[in-house]
């Protein structure tokens, strides 16, 4: 969109949110109490509030969520019905977060999603998983909320947009970027005209962790399945340093920053520039130093640009990049446009932007960037609230899967740039590379039997 008001995304048709009940129950109170003229008073703080972030009776979403470690942690509700995870550790910590009710504990996500009373499901495994967890819970009636990165391969996400539109899911993937005041006011500055015609992004970021030590495997945890975890990646034997967090830094599952966070800061690039729909040529390369020999393969630096098309500018991630000096930040991007420039840092909940954008407001006529109308509360909680916000009103969510691929395309393109050491053109309308059938063959990755898309 260029100078209209940006809505919330395309309608849906509608969906039937299951009701535990309650309508029944309710339609006999009203007509009993109809029947004998009593008036029916209801307090204020009972109903439905969208705008407060309150919930009304007949509204209630029964939630599961799928791994309870690390951020997934952060999706388990007072009231979720449902929690799984391979390692008992993360199990029973969640399960003291639920305090209405008791929620089923699982450790195959299977068995959750067989559950006919569940509406939706939160996903925060690692990378490997994303992908195949969200077609499934799309193919048992589940709507989802996939933490970033969107997904590992192009033929996975591909697999994620098809789910979720043939079964008529809300799909809702992390990238808390679009639910972040800061970066709805840096959206509207530059889709505003305020710094001209984009030319250059510039994405700066500290190192990926890497070590020249490798360490022997070791046992496994009582109560933690190694198998499950491993799923449909390439078997790897266990170790402390290839679990949880530090699977960030194996190739084969979490391929760097650059996929993790740069899902985040590119998300801010895509909307930002008006990119979320592109669907023309662009052209990337890659360069970052080889694995050390240890543990982990991922390169400790890396810098790839990707160069789009009509008009043509061009994209940086830079690790390790240079902070910009008048805005500095750990991680962030600098916006520079034909008649100015303006400064993101971070991407993700706790990104923000300079002064110049804070105070803009764009014209009535201008581009308004969506944000869910809840006031005072958190980035990440107000995105999980147009996920349940979006199921009710049966439209896609602020970061619905379809945005989540075109955002994720970027990382997964540069790092098999880099893994194939030359420059390569890949076209956004067939979502493959021009004439290159070897990267092509990167475009999807098999997996571990049984599993399967």
């Amino acid at each position: 969109m260029s100078s209209t008001e940006q809505k919330q995304p395309d309608n849906l048709a509608a969906n039937k949110i299951s009701r535990r009940g309650f309508v029944a129950s309710a339609a006999t109170v009203a007509t009993s109490t109809a029947a004998f003229g009593i008036p029916t008073f209801i307090p204020a703080n009972v109903l439905a509030n969208p705008s407060k972030g309150r919930l009304g009776a007949n509204d209630k979403i029964v939630v599961g969520n799928i791994g309870c470690g690390g951020m997934g942690s952060s999706h388990i509700r007072p009231d979720s019905a449902a929690l799984c995870d391979v390692d008992d550790d993360h199990l029973a910590n969640a399960a003291k977060r639920v305090k209405e009710g008791t929620p089923t504990l699982y450790k195959d996500f299977r068995k959750l999603l067989e559950r006919k009373d569940i509406d939706a499901v939160t996903i925060g495994t690692p990378d490997h998983w994303h992908a195949i967890m969200t077609v499934m819970a799309c193919q048992a009636g589940k709507h989802v909320y996939s933490e970033k990165p969107t997904c590992k391969t192009i033929e996975e996400g591909r697999a994620m947009v098809n789910a979720a539109r043939r079964y008529n899911r809300i799909v809702q993937i992390g990238m808390q970027g679009r639910s972040n005041p800061p970066v709805t006011k840096a959206v509207n500055y530059v889709r505003n005209g305020q710094i001209g015609q984009i030319k250059r992004v510039e994405i700066w970021h500290p190192l990926n962790f890497s070590t020249d030590k490798y360490y022997e495997p070791t046992a496994v945890p009582a109560g933690l399945d190694w198998d499950m975890w491993v799923g449909p990646s390439r078997w790897i034997d266990y170790h402390p340093l290839r679990c949880h967090f530090n699977f960030r830094w194996m190739m084969d599952i979490g391929e760097g920053f650059i996929r993790d966070r740069g899902n985040h800061a590119i998300n801010c690039v895509s909307w930002i520039t008006g990119m979320d729909d592109y669907k023309g040529k662009v052209r990337v390369k890659a360069k970052g130093t080889p694995k050390l020999g240890g543990m982990w393969d991922a390169p400790q630096t890396m810098r790839v640009e990707w160069t789009f098309e009509n008009p043509e500018w061009t994209l940086v991630w830079d690790q390790p990049g240079t902070p910009n000096k008048r805005f500095p930040g750990e991680w962030g991007a600098t916006y520079t446009g034909t008649t100015g420039d303006l400064v993101l840092t971070g991407g993700d909940g706790g990104a923000t932007t300079e002064q110049k954008a804070m105070d803009y407001t764009p014209p009535a006529s201008g581009f308004h960037a969506y944000l869910e109308p809840i006031e005072n509360i958190d980035p990440t909680e107000r995105h999980r609230m147009n996920w349940f916000n979006s199921i009710r009103r049966g439209k896609r969510s602020a970061a619905d899967v379809e945005i989540g691929v075109q955002v994720i395309t970027l990382p997964i393109i540069g790092n098999i740039a880099w893994k194939l050491g030359r420059t390569l053109t890949f076209d956004y309308a067939t979502s493959s590379f021009i004439n290159d059938a070897e990267a092509n063959r990167h475009l999807s990755n098999p997996y571990r039997a049984p599993w399967h898309l």
